[in-house]
């Protein structure tokens, strides 16, 4: 019943993931959330951040944010990143999934998305059909309809768990 909103994985933190086995993998693109995703909801790019896509760049990923905040915010966090961004992009809906893997030369095969919600960011990466992986969000501190679907959240995240215990 809620399987629909089962993320590939589900992990700590963005800032745990091993991007270069990902890499190993074939993926290519990686598509980044960035409030409670990358930083706190409405910070700047912090210096874990900014050194997160040195490192991806290297390794030789391409990157985009896609946000469903309005340019000015998404902006302000890419200053120091230097990446492609999509903004106000209305997550779940798929339209700005496929226009971040143009802007990066990928597709659903090599693409991944990171982010920290289900209802949004992982739900809109599945309808895509990209991998995905929703990281637990950095800080308690959300606008009040966030806050509200964390409730729901918790509740489609415990039928994930036990169905992640039943395939052993």
């Amino acid at each position: 019943m809620f399987d629909m909103f089962f993320p590939d994985r589900y992990v700590a933190s963005t800032y745990v993931i091993d991007f270069e086995k990902l890499y190993n993998e074939g993926i290519r693109g990686l598509i980044f959330d960035i409030d409670n995703t990358l930083v706190p909801h409405g910070a700047p790019a912090d210096q874990r951040a900014e050194a997160l896509f040195v490192r991806l760049k290297k390794i030789g990923f391409e990157c985009c944010l896609i946000s469903n905040n309005q340019e000015p915010r998404v902006k302000m966090f890419n200053e120091k990143i230097q990446v492609n961004y999509v903004y106000n992009a209305h997550k779940p809906s798929v339209k700005n999934y496929f226009k971040a893997m143009g802007i990066m030369g990928t597709d659903q095969s090599n693409t991944l998305f990171i982010g920290d919600q289900l209802f949004t960011d992982v739900w809109g990466a599945k309808r895509s059909g990209i991998r995905n992986i929703l990281v637990k969000p950095i800080h308690p501190k959300e606008e009040i309809q966030i806050v509200l679907k964390r409730y729901l959240e918790r509740i489609v995240l415990h039928f994930y768990k036990r169905s992640l215990a039943k395939k052993g």
